[in-house]
């Protein structure tokens, strides 16, 4: 994504949605080993209040997304998980840290286990931030987090297949490539949306997924008007 891409203050709002709409898809997606450890016939719930109160000093006009829900595991336990999406056009160097700081603030002011993910996708392949670390006279910390890359994933993985992450991974990978060439985005744009309507997702997926793609593969207005003249016409 470009930085023309991305000058809107409703930067982070698609992924919200997607995920909060979605959110046992987003794990089975990314964090396999997770998904299946979670109870998810017990419900999950998102703790915005909680996230809130211990990410007041966060950045105006951040490029991340940060998400705090609570899930059961299949053991019987209780836990909190933090999901961190890192949706920044440029990798961030305090990235790891912070991912330290709310895991800490969170345990700290709630006594709570939490385990984080975090889901990378900016447009560096060798940017991989998985740990926080540091060590001092005899002192040493480590975190260690679960991260997944978007670029590293396979729209087409038929293992996954029917997963409506697919056609976020799909968007996502398409928006980078074409970057410089809007009419090649706006043909894969159009393939995209197309393949929302034979994959078997309720409306609900579609109508989420239509906003996240529409969002991250923007168009020239010219391109726009071509894109929904030939959708509505499909």
């Amino acid at each position: 994504m470009t930085d023309a891409d991305n000058d809107t203050d409703d930067y982070d709002n698609p992924w919200k949605d997607v995920l909060e709409g979605h959110f046992e898809d987003a794990m089975r997606r990314f964090f396999p080993a997770a998904h299946r450890r979670i109870d998810w016939p017990r419900g999950h719930a998102f703790l915005d209040t909680e996230l809130r109160q211990i990410t007041r000093d966060a950045e105006t006009g951040r490029r991340h997304v940060d998400k705090l829900v609570r899930v059961w595991l299949k053991d019987g336990r209780e836990e909190w998980v933090l999901l961190h999406v890192e949706v920044q056009v440029q990798p961030d160097a305090d990235f790891a840290r912070r991912m330290f700081t709310y895991l800490h603030r969170i345990y700290d002011r709630y006594g709570r286990l939490v385990a984080s993910f975090a889901i990378l996708a900016d447009d560096r392949p060798r940017w991989r931030p998985d740990h926080f670390a540091y060590a001092l006279l005899g002192t040493r910390l480590r975190l260690d987090f679960a991260t997944v890359k978007l670029l590293d994933l396979d729209a087409e993985d038929p293992v996954h297949a029917g997963n409506p992450f697919n056609a976020v991974i799909a968007a996502h990978t398409r928006a980078l490539e074409t970057r410089r060439d809007p009419t090649a985005r706006l043909r894969w744009k159009t393939e995209i949306v197309r393949s929302l309507y034979t994959r078997g997702f309720n409306r609900q997926q579609v109508v989420d997924l239509f906003r996240f793609i529409h969002w991250v593969m923007r168009l020239p207005v010219e391109l726009d008007a071509a894109f929904h003249q030939t959708v509505e016409e499909s």
